[in-house]
């Protein structure tokens, strides 16, 4: 490898390394509330969603019991 080529990596490294940090900085200062917001606003459509079936499936099992005690026994 060459000098010019080494160099050129050691003067990379850090400025990607600084690029990184101050990209990052800028993540937790102005996006991150808003992402964290969103994700907790789809977390509890998601839930509500699941819950429905949940419901649902309990309602039914509530009719197919009621209906099995209201039909007398086969003899």
């Amino acid at each position: 490898m060459s000098n010019a080529l080494s160099a050129l990596i050691w003067w990379l490294v850090p400025i990607s390394a600084l690029i990184g940090v101050f990209g990052y900085i800028l993540w937790v200062t102005k996006f991150q509330e808003k992402f964290q917001n969103e994700t907790t606003r789809s977390m509890g459509q998601f839930e509500r969603f699941q819950s429905s079936f949940r419901v649902r499936a309990e309602a039914e099992a509530a009719k197919a019991a009621a209906r099995d005690e209201s039909t007398p026994p086969n003899l």
